[in-house]
């Protein structure tokens, strides 16, 4: 086992890359993922790697596209309106089927925002969030050392695919100090014959994702669709805490909002109430038949999230109209805390009314003044 050590969640994914295999970086540093490249900047050249600040999110993108054509792990990492500049190419590393990872730190938005943690970024992350037919796989890590784990767990999915993977986190996450350790793992040379490697003694490879002919094209969707297909089938992650069976209420949360979930599951619990937790750790594929089950014999679902419900219809999806649906949530920055979320699970569970984002930020000002 290794030896734990004290980091930031940034330098944890920036170490996570590395023993992962990564060699190659092109990034460019925006709040608050920003020490991701500055760690990388001297660990990344200690190791052989190539660390290359781009002039720009799409300048960074492209370089992953060739880079990754060639057959190098590479990844980079960037928050929620860079990522919006990458996404013509993660749709074209989709399209020519590339592996790379891509971290999105997510922070308040829309637009500049602010650097505070946000999930206003779902719906972007787990529906493609560029032009076209594709899905990249999502993973949404709760912790520090979940980051790390899932760092490394996501480059061994892009390369099982062959597609860009991407981990999403918030500016909790990027910033929190925790101990984390990197267990030693077996790392196996994947072989990428289909790599731009020089034609030396065999045909040329071509990576592409332009198809002029209309029948090509329709059986290359087909053959993506099959593999998210697979990606559905196999790569679903949850995590369920606290009571299971017969529930007042279930919370549904992800990231860092359902460790406050977690706390505030634990002082319902002993006040006598019924509740549980369950966490989508694989935003995309979603694990909506496990949460189907998880909340067969609940009363009601709380959905919390730091955005304005943007997973609420994953879950209502999930249990089909079952259980009543709930949500309650914070923005711009400002996160929940575990007695709001058991305040609000008990206005469910008295049959009463959620207080919108704006009633409770009243009440809360109201009742501090």
């Amino acid at each position: 086992m290794g030896e734990k050590k004290l980091l930031k969640g940034c330098e944890a994914i920036g170490e996570a890359a590395i023993q992962a295999g990564a060699k190659a970086f092109f990034g460019y540093p925006i709040t608050p993922q920003s020490e991701v490249p500055e760690y990388l900047s001297k660990r990344l050249p200690e190791v052989g790697g190539v660390f290359l600040q781009a002039e720009s999110e799409v300048a960074a993108s492209n370089m992953l596209y060739g880079a990754a054509g060639a057959g190098v792990r590479i990844f980079t990492t960037t928050s929620s309106p860079g990522y919006s500049l990458m996404q013509e190419a993660v749709s074209y590393m989709a399209g020519s089927e590339l592996p790379c990872v891509i971290v999105n730190i997510v922070r308040g938005g829309p637009g500049l925002g602010g650097i505070l943690p946000g999930q206003g970024d779902y719906k972007q992350a787990t529906r493609g969030g560029g032009h076209g037919d594709y899905r990249t796989p999502v993973l949404a890590p709760s912790t520090v050392q979940e980051a790390a784990d899932l760092m490394i767990d996501a480059f061994d999915i892009a390369d099982k695919y062959r597609n860009p993977v991407l981990v999403l986190g918030d500016g909790l996450i990027g910033q929190m100090m925790e101990p984390v350790e990197f267990k030693q793992r077996s790392t196996q040379v994947v072989e990428k014959p289909w790599a731009t490697t020089g034609a030396k003694g065999r045909p040329p490879n071509i990576v592409n994702s332009l198809y002029l002919d209309a029948p090509t094209l329709e059986r290359h969707n087909i053959k993506l669709k099959a593999k998210y297909d697979a990606i559905e089938k196999d790569e679903r992650r949850w995590e369920e805490y606290g009571n299971t069976g017969k529930l007042d209420i279930l919370l549904v949360a992800y990231g860092t909002v359902a460790r406050v979930c977690k706390t505030a599951v634990d002082e319902m619990t002993k006040q006598g109430i019924r509740v549980g937790l369950f966490r989508p750790i694989s935003l995309y594929p979603f694990p909506d038949a496990e949460l189907r089950s998880a909340a067969r014999q609940a009363k009601a679902i709380l959905d919390i999230e730091l955005s304005t419900g943007q997973m609420i219809d994953d879950v209502k999806a999930a249990v089909e109209g079952r259980v009543p649906v709930h949500y309650y949530g914070r923005v711009g920055g400002i996160v929940c805390t575990p007695e709001e979320v058991a305040f609000h699970a008990g206005r469910v569970i008295k049959g009463e009314q959620v207080y919108t984002i704006g009633e409770y930020a009243g009440l809360v000002t109201a009742l501090t003044a």
